[in-house]
């Protein structure tokens, strides 16, 4: 997870949401990093994760990460989660969880959906303090008025219900 915050942190300089995203093969090497590059790239497909993902697929030269594990700052929304099925990984570690767009089980469940030919195995709430906080940090700035200026906030509740804000 301090690899995916570390990537987190990054999207900060080009004023992207700060989520990060690693894929782990299962002897701990980390295969791609990703994140979020929505405004960098003026793609709203350049999510953390789905970059992550297409890292990891290039150097393993296939599609199928199925021995894999994706490391993520904040749960997937449903288009990261649907990528996560489709690349068939078996295993999502998040920091903190997402209530207005979390797909892992705060909002939707894709990722244990059992209608869909995958399932995987979700662990919440690893670091989930400093995931969150880097995430309440920067909409701050935002509310503010600047994109620039970023400050502390109150955390607040804490768990699936949300990261906080």
């Amino acid at each position: 997870m301090r690899l995916a915050l570390a990537e987190a942190r990054a999207a900060l300089e080009t004023q992207d949401v700060p989520i990060g995203a690693v894929v782990v093969a299962p002897d701990g090497t980390v295969l791609g990093r990703g994140r979020n590059r929505r405004e960098a790239d003026g793609d709203p497909t350049a999510h953390a994760e789905v970059l992550a993902l297409r890292e990891a697929a290039r150097a393993r030269g296939t599609w199928r990460l199925d021995d894999c594990t994706l490391v993520v700052t904040l749960e997937p929304c449903a288009m990261c989660a649907g990528a996560v099925v489709l690349a068939r990984v078996p295993r999502v570690v998040l920091g903190a969880w997402d209530d207005k767009a979390g797909a892992a089980g705060s909002v939707l469940d894709v990722l244990r959906e059992r209608r869909l030919n995958h399932w995987v195995e979700v662990t919440g709430g690893v670091l989930q303090e400093e995931c969150s906080r880097l995430l309440l940090d920067f909409f701050a700035g935002h509310r503010r008025g600047g994109r620039d200026s970023v400050a502390p906030a109150d955390p607040g509740p804490a768990g699936p219900a949300g990261f906080g804000a």
